[in-house]
């Protein structure tokens, strides 16, 4: 709810919270970047949110109240259903006889009051609260929500008819048809996808055991057991993805491939659907890939320091490679979207050909590689490269036609960025060498190369500690002790006469609303500008060890040592940086 400047201004003022210059500074950084200014108050730290409520509050002569540590009664919480709590920041959180007390980010919102006074048949109560707070009670919502969804699923798997034993004579496609159109099929089958979207699940795994369906969901890059289901029910939850994929309902001896999309009132996910044969039947698996996604800035990823600069300074050439490197899942995909959402002007023509095309971008041409019909990645490039492209996007250098395309490209006045499977930095020259490119044609188009890990993101919960002597012997088989702390030193996380000892580390705390201890991902880096000396000792083919060293004498943080700065920060744990290191 917004109050008058003027009026916020005069009791800031009053109060001593803030200079009339600091005020007047904050005004003008607002019509800057066209955001309130109460965002702008917020975000450089002038004055905190729950305070700002409170101000809010009292200027307007509205009770205020903070949610941000409270546990609402789901009884009361569902008064007001979460769809209407979502779209209005509207949260039910006290009530007594025929009152209801509720919390608003806009309590002159009458509209909203006026139709939950009608829904509920209460006096409505309004109370003014922060962002925080409606989020901590939106998260209890989804709570509830998983375990209804479970509830569901395991209410709705006792429904289905067995129409055959699983294992005798193989179903004919009509009769499979029969059992994935079956109400209770349907409605776990729905009921799945939305329960692993609330678990922010990245992929959905269905596995036939020999006695059971087990499902795994893939959060934060970890598998972890979401629930079993009876055996009969298997092969009319495959029956029902198939059809939802437009596959083959009765091909149960090859693997097959589809997609299909999902949308709810908050969400819109595109979902890829892998089905293969395995002893016990056909298991598949679903990766969710939400269609709405979230923009993010390079420091958002996690990258800081020389390193974005570094970065940075590359995306301003008009010309040359910039490769991302690292195995399945560690987030190159999201890296490679980000810089072109940051080159993405008017000014520029980008094209990309993709497998598959993940995230949808206005105003970027994307092109699905299909091998089956020969548009392959090199075909791919090869015809983009006629579209009179500025930025070029290959989803993956995989065969010597592609890397040579990609490298001309390169050479003839594009911009192009692609992704490579490699270790580490260093390692993506090796490669390129291997695949068939000359050394020369790659130091003369490489402007950057990025490598790059995603490591769980702690909690609040997190728990301090230090390390002893042993596990800092320990540790020396992974970094090399004194120069980490120097790093950290010249980080400003420990001073010239404290050590490693000295550092607080932290460790996950399992928690009600998070799952043992960690929550989202960031990414660990280390980024390789490719310097003049770097050229000559890729022309002259040095090896990656070689390159690897010149490049962090020339000052390259390495993932580990990366890693090690953000589990000193509080950021992640020296555990979740050495796992995937290790992997």
């Amino acid at each position: 709810m917004r109050v008058e400047e003027q009026q916020l201004k005069s009791f800031l003022l009053d109060s001593n919270i803030i200079t009339k210059g600091e005020f007047e500074k904050a005004q003008e950084k607002a019509i800057k970047e066209k955001k309130e200014l109460e965002e702008i108050l917020v975000s450089d730290d002038y004055i905190s949110e729950k305070e700002l409520g409170k101000l809010k509050a009292y200027i307007l002569g509205i009770p205020f109240i903070n949610l941000e540590n409270k546990k609402i009664d789901p009884e009361i919480l569902k008064i007001i259903p979460e769809p209407i709590a979502r779209s209005n920041n509207i949260i039910a959180f006290r009530k007594n006889k025929n009152k209801l007390e509720v919390a608003m980010i806009d309590p002159k919102d009458l509209e909203t009051i006026d139709f939950i006074k009608k829904k509920a048949g209460l006096k409505i109560l309004p109370r003014l609260t922060t962002v925080e707070s409606i989020k901590n009670i939106l998260r209890q919502y989804e709570e509830t929500l998983k375990a209804e969804f479970g509830k569901i699923i395991e209410d709705k798997a006792s429904e289905v008819k067995i129409l055959k034993e699983e294992g005798k004579k193989e179903k004919k496609a009509e009769e499979l048809e029969e059992i994935a159109e079956e109400v209770p099929i349907i409605k776990i089958v729905d009921t799945l996808l939305k329960h692993a979207i609330l678990q922010r699940a990245s992929d959905v795994h269905i596995e036939p055991q020999e006695k059971e369906l087990l499902v795994r969901y893939r959060i934060d890059g970890v598998l972890r057991d979401a629930m079993t289901l009876p055996k009969k029910i298997t092969s009319g939850i495959v029956a029902r993805i198939k059809i939802l994929s437009d596959l083959k309902l009765d091909e149960h001896r090859l693997p097959q491939d589809g997609r299909f999309k999902i949308e709810g009132q908050d969400y819109k996910y595109s979902v890829r659907v892998s089905i293969l044969p395995v002893a016990n039947g056909e298991k598949v698996v679903m990766r969710l890939l939400p269609e709405n996604i979230e923009t993010f800035s390079l420091e958002q990823l996690g990258l800081r320091g020389e390193a974005l600069e570094n970065i940075q300074r590359a995306i301003k050439e008009p010309t040359g490679m910039i490769l991302v490197t690292g195995p399945t899942g560690s987030g190159k995909t999201t890296t490679l979207y980000t810089i072109l959402d940051i080159l993405n002007t008017p000014q520029v023509n980008i094209s990309t050909t993709e497998d598959p095309i993940e995230y949808q971008v206005p105003r970027i041409n994307q092109t699905q590689v299909k091998p089956d019909i020969g548009l392959t990645f090199a075909e791919g490039l090869r015809s983009l490269v006629r579209q009179d492209p500025d930025i070029l996007m290959v989803g993956e250098i995989r065969d010597a036609e592609t890397a040579s395309l990609a490298v001309n490209a390169a050479l003839t006045g594009h911009l192009l960025l692609s992704t490579l499977h490699t270790t580490n930095a260093a390692g993506t020259v090796t490669r390129l060498i291997d695949i068939g490119v000359e050394p020369f044609l790659i130091s003369s188009t490489l402007n950057v190369i990025i490598a790059q890990r995603l490591v769980r993101r702690l909690c609040s919960s997190k728990k301090g500690y230090n390390l002893d002597k042993d596990e800092v012997k320990n540790l020396s088989k992974y970094i090399d002790v004194g120069k980490t702390e120097k790093m950290f030193r010249e980080e400003g996380i420990i001073n010239r006469n404290q050590n490693l000892k000295d550092v607080e580390f932290y460790k996950p705390v399992d928690s009600e609303d998070c799952q043992g201890g960690y929550k989202g991902r960031i990414g660990i880096y280390e980024v390789l500008p490719v310097t003049e000396t770097i050229k000559e000792m890729i022309s002259s083919k040095k090896d990656s060890d070689k390159i690897q060293k010149q490049a962090i004498k020339e000052g390259m943080k390495t993932m580990v040592e990366d890693g090690f700065i953000k589990a000193a920060r509080g950021i992640t744990s020296i555990e979740e940086v050495l796992r995937v290191i290790m992997e």
